[in-house]
């Protein structure tokens, strides 16, 4: 086969792959059967009132919670991996790297006594990056990206709004360029002025540094702007996904077409 042959090929194997992923607790099901692909440069979001399943969803995909069944296969250096049978050393390596995890509340994704300066260093730190001045300039430029006064670099998050807490959490997470990144409710808890203003920001990156991402939320305007594909969630399995206009435009499962029309409280 040709280099051109083999590139071609490449570009056609998904980032993700997730095969009959299900979660129960006890009785009551977290999620279940669900399957779906995700391919590099696609942002994939995930709608559904609380208690769909959503949430779970992400954290077994993110390995911060260990399904009952199925597989979260990686496109990794190595060649295609199921996460769920790594090591723990090697999913805590891919979650420095190529993963990322973005939280609802910025003071879980944050070092709340490291400054501002130090929470974006500290990733390229555990990758290796031990040059001080470097590493410094890496946070400021980081700092710069998010629409942090560099000036800011050495006062703690404690310090920040919520907006900015929020924003300094994707600058920690992002500096190390992964190529997934799962995101929970970025901008839920924050005005309306400033969710704007971050989703303008979570747009512009995505495109600039052509990242994968799944976000979970339960606002459908985040995943009007940021989603290329839509699934929607309800009692723990998938009842609809497509293209995000498509089904938030031309709803065809009674649920998406409650959940479109704001009857339903997410």
């Amino acid at each position: 086969m040709t280099q051109g042959g083999e590139t071609i090929m490449a570009a056609r194997v998904p980032l993700l792959q997730v095969r009959g992923l299900t979660r129960r607790y006890g009785a009551r099901i977290g999620c279940a059967d669900v399957g779906f692909d995700l391919w590099p440069g696609e942002v994939l979001g995930i709608v559904g009132e609380s208690g769909s399943g959503k949430s779970t969803l992400l954290s077994c995909l993110a390995g911060h919670l260990a399904p009952d069944e199925g597989q979260v296969i990686f496109d990794t250096a190595d060649g295609p991996k199921d996460i769920l049978r790594m090591d723990e050393p090697e999913r805590r390596r891919l979650s420095r790297t190529d993963w990322a995890y973005v939280h609802q509340n910025p003071r879980d994704g944050l070092r709340m006594g490291v400054t501002a300066g130090g929470n974006v260093g500290e990733r390229l730190m555990a990758l290796g990056a031990r040059h001080y001045g470097a590493i410094r300039d890496a946070a400021t430029d980081w700092l710069s990206r998010v629409e942090i006064d560099a000036a800011r670099i050495d006062d703690r998050p404690s310090a920040f709004s919520g907006g900015m807490q929020q924003r300094l959490q994707i600058a920690r997470n992002l500096v190390t360029g992964p190529r997934l990144v799962f995101m929970d409710e970025p901008t839920g808890g924050l005005d309306v002025s400033v969710q704007a203003r971050l989703l303008d920001l979570l747009r512009g990156l995505v495109r600039d540094m052509g990242l994968s991402a799944i976000i979970v939320t339960h606002d459908l305007a985040v995943v009007r702007l940021l989603a290329d594909r839509l699934m929607v969630m309800k009692s723990g399995r998938v009842v609809e996904q497509g293209l995000t206009d498509q089904v938030l435009d031309d709803p065809q499962h009674a649920y998406t077409q409650l959940l479109v029309s704001s009857v339903l409280q997410v």
